[in-house]
C-alpha cells in the first residue's frame, strides 16, 4: 500500500538524521583517539561508509542487468555530491580548503571524473558502435583507485608524524561504537528511503532513467547529504570535504568499477551528453572554486545549487 511506503519514507529519514549525528561525533572522536587528521577519516571511514548504499545498489542492479540504474546511480550521485551537497554546506557555512586538498585530493577527483567521461565516449572518441564501460575499462578505473589508496597510505604516515593536540570527545571503544551504530542507522535509513521512493515513483509512472538519476542517486547520496549538513553544523569541515571527495572517487572506482569487473560491461543506453558534461563540469567547478581564496563561499554555493536545479530541470525535460 502507498500509505505504508510513505510511513517507511518518514522512518527512513529519521534514522538517517539521527544516525548521521552519531556517526559524525564518532568519526571525529576516532580521529582524535588515533591522533590522525580528520581529513583522512573523512576520505576513508566516512566516505566509504556513506557510499555503501551506492555499492549495494550497483551490485544488485548489475546482477539483474539493469545498466541504466548502475550508471545513473554513479553519475547522478557524483553530480549531486558536489553541486547539491557541497552547495548546501557552503551556504550554511563557507568551506575552508586546505593546501593539500587543492594540490592533491581535488586534482585526483577531477582526473578520475574525467577518466569516466572519456571511457563513456566510445562512439565519439573511438570506433565503438555504443558507449559502454567494458571489463577492461573497469580494470583501468580500479587501477586509478590503487593510486588513491597509495595516497591515503602516505597521508596516514604524515598524519601520524604530526601531533594532534585536540582531546577526544569519547574513548576509543565508544567512538568506534558510535561510528558503527551511526553508519548502520544511515545505511538502513537510506535503504528505506530509496525503496519507498522507487515504489512511489513507479506508482506515479516515472521512467527508469529519471528514477535512477533522481530518486536512486538522491536516495543513495542521502548519507553524504545528511552527514555533510551535520558536519557543517558541528564545524567539522575536514570531515565534510573528505567525505565528498572520497565518496566521488569511491563511487566511480569501486561502486562502478568493481561490479563491472565482476559482471561484465554496462552500456550507456539512455544517458545524454548533458549528463557527462555535468559530471565533468561539477568536478571542474569544485576545483576552480576551491582554488580561489582556498574557500567555497556562500555565493559560490548558491551558483552550485542553481546549476544543480538547472540540471534536474533538463533531466525531467
Amino acid at each position: 500500500m502507498i500509505i505504508v511506503e510513505f510511513i517507511s519514507l518518514i522512518v527512513g529519514f529519521v534514522l538517517l538524521i539521527k544516525g548521521a549525528d552519531i556517526f559524525v561525533d564518532g568519526a571525529s572522536s576516532t580521529a582524535q583517539n588515533f591522533k590522525i587528521s580528520k581529513m583522512l577519516i573523512g576520505l576513508t571511514i566516512v566516505a566509504f561508509g556513506t557510499s555503501a548504499p551506492e555499492f549495494a545498489v550497483s551490485v544488485s542492479a548489475l546482477a539483474n542487468r539493469s545498466s541504466d540504474i548502475v550508471l545513473g546511480n554513479v553519475i547522478g550521485s557524483c553530480i549531486l555530491n558536489i553541486l547539491l551537497i557541497l552547495g548546501v554546506a557552503s551556504v550554511i557555512k563557507p568551506i575552508k580548503i586546505g593546501d593539500n586538498t587543492v594540490k592533491k585530493e581535488l586534482p585526483l577527483c577531477l582526473l578520475i571524473s574525467t577518466l569516466l567521461v572519456v571511457l563513456l565516449l566510445d562512439v565519439k572518441l573511438g570506433n565503438g558502435s555504443i558507449n559502454e564501460i567494458t571489463r577492461s575499462d573497469a580494470l583501468v578505473i580500479i587501477l586509478f583507485f590503487t593510486v588513491f589508496v597509495y595516497y591515503l597510505i602516505t597521508l596516514l604516515h604524515k598524519s601520524k608524524e604530526s601531533k594532534e593536540k585536540e582531546k577526544p570527545k569519547y574513548k576509543l571503544f565508544k567512538s568506534l561504537l558510535f561510528v558503527a551504530i551511526g553508519l548502520g542507522a544511515i545505511v538502513l535509513g537510506s535503504n528505506m528511503v530509496v525503496n519507498s521512493s522507487i515504489e512511489i515513483a513507479l506508482y506515479a509512472g516515472i521512467s527508469q532513467r529519471v528514477i535512477s538519476l533522481t530518486i536512486v542517486a538522491f536516495g543513495t547520496s542521502l548519507p553524504e547529504l545528511v552527514t555533510t549538513i551535520v558536519s557543517s553544523r558541528k564545524g567539522e569541515q575536514e570531515l565534510l570535504l573528505g567525505n565528498i571527495i572520497g565518496s566521488n572517487i569511491f563511487n566511480i572506482c569501486v561502486v562502478l568499477g568493481v561490479p563491472v569487473a565482476i559482471f561484465g560491461s554496462v552500456a550507456q543506453t539512455s544517458f545524454t551528453v548533458i549528463d557527462l558534461i555535468y559530471l565533468f563540469g561539477s568536478a571542474l567547478v569544485l576545483y576552480i572554486f576551491s582554488s580561489t581564496n582556498k574557500t567555497i563561499s556562500r555565493c559560490e554555493g548558491i551558483i552550485m545549487l542553481v546549476a544543480f536545479a538547472v540540471y534536474y530541470v533538463l533531466v525531467f525535460l
